[in-house]
């Protein structure tokens, strides 16, 4: 009996963890400060989920983001006091750099899981883990391409959990998918806007 209420609680929690996280999503391609709120949540809900599938790096990456949210609620509320802080782009430069980095970070980690830990699928693992832990970063900076990362990351994660059992958390980020899409036009026109406005404010 306990373990059939187990399961049904732990689905009770995912369907919360993936609203919350929808609105997550939905809130910060409108660039609406409460979005950090609803991580807040999320992040904690998944926490446990990730610690009890034995996903150390995903339980891990949840505590990132949870920083992350205080973070980016920091940063979004203190630019709300003076200037509104705008959608701004790396240079390919950067993105390449970013990208060696991730790299070098998941074979390290997921080294470091398969030899220390029993986690299952380390190297995907490992991968979500560390671009998601950039991508949040650039969500809080209010980079534009911050989305065109999550878009790969949430498509490695569709299988990941797929995998695992969790199929509303699948299918989560099937939405997600299409919801990181629609926030990078959302803040690609905003940077548009921002880029040509100052230009006519230089003419």
């Amino acid at each position: 009996m306990f373990f059939y209420d187990l399961i049904e609680f732990m689905g009770v929690l995912e369907l919360a963890a993936v609203v919350l996280s929808v609105a997550y999503v939905v809130l910060a391609s409108r660039e609406i400060i409460y979005c950090w709120i609803a991580a807040l949540i999320s992040v904690s809900i998944y926490f446990y989920m990730c610690w009890t599938a034995n996903l150390q790096a995903e339980a891990g990456l949840q505590i990132y983001y949870f920083v992350m949210a205080v973070y980016g609620w920091q940063q979004w509320e203190k630019r709300k006091e003076k200037e509104a802080l705008a959608v701004s782009e790396w240079g390919w430069p950067v993105h390449a750099g970013v990208i060696v980095f991730g790299i070098a970070c998941i074979a390290v980690l997921s080294g470091t899981l398969l030899r220390f830990t029993n986690a299952s699928m380390p190297v995907i693992d490992s991968f979500t883990t560390v671009f998601s832990v950039i991508g949040t970063y650039m969500t809080a900076k209010k980079i534009k391409s911050t989305w065109i990362y999550f878009i790969v990351v949430d498509l490695v994660s569709v299988y990941m959990y797929y995998q695992k059992g969790f199929s509303l958390t699948a299918g989560l980020f099937v939405a997600y998918t299409a919801v990181a899409a629609y926030a990078y036009w959302e803040w690609n026109k905003s940077y548009e806007n921002n880029r040509f406005g100052k230009e006519g404010e230089r003419l």
